[in-house]
């Protein structure tokens, strides 16, 4: 392959990347309005668009692995890397109506739901009133229900709470009762602490008077 030919196959990369980036502008005004159905023809030019691009960028990948230059690897890149970001950007788009679509049909189904349940019972007639009542008892029964839930689940709560309480206080008994044992030690290390402190005072007493008599018998 010639320069020439990578010259050529890079304005056709070119030309398909500004081409794209029209489709694009016209593909996001489309998403942000209501769908009327026109979005099938132009999603179907862009993944045209989008695999062209990755043919031509197939042919300069094959250029450059047959000894083209480390520039013409970096256009490569570059070219490969603008393919991503419209790819992505297509698929974010199209997820985005796709959504934006099936919203529509949701509320469009509903509204019909109501329309015929309203032509075909009139406001007054005795079974409307009838399954009214029946949706109100409904109603209540699944609130008490939930009330009944939430009553069980506090019960569950306190007997857990009472079982941890009663844990509490068994180990402060525990501790109580361990006490005068506690204290008795206490008690014995006091004393022998006093006389220890007792018996050092004597001999610190007996040795300052020697050391006085032996001063005085100079």
């Amino acid at each position: 392959m010639e320069a020439s030919s990578w010259d050529a196959v890079r304005k056709q990369a070119r030309r398909l990347e500004a081409h794209l980036d029209d489709q694009m502008i016209a593909y996001r005004k489309l998403v942000s309005m209501k769908s009327d159905g026109s979005e099938d023809n132009i999603e179907s030019d862009i993944e045209r668009s989008l695999k062209q691009l990755q043919q031509v960028n197939s042919q300069m990948q094959t250029w450059v692995s047959s000894g083209g230059s480390e520039v013409l690897s970096h256009t490569l890149t570059r070219h490969m890397e603008i393919l991503q970001d419209l790819t992505q950007e297509f698929y974010r788009l199209r997820s985005s109506l796709r959504a934006k679509q099936q919203h529509t049909s949701l509320l469009d189904l509903r509204d019909f739901d109501r329309a015929k349940f309203d032509v075909e019972e009139p406001s007054d007639s005795a079974d409307q009133v009838l399954l009214r009542e029946q949706a109100a008892i409904g109603r209540s029964t699944g609130q008490m229900d939930n009330v009944i839930s939430q009553a069980q689940a506090t019960l569950g709560s306190l007997m857990t709470q009472r079982s941890t309480f009663g844990g509490i206080t068994t180990k402060i008994s525990n501790v109580s009762s361990q006490l005068p044992t506690i204290n008795h030690v206490l008690s014995s290390i006091r004393r022998k602490k006093s006389m220890d402190t007792i018996i050092l005072s004597l001999v610190a007493s007996v040795c300052t008077f020697l050391i006085f008599i032996y001063w005085l018998s100079k």
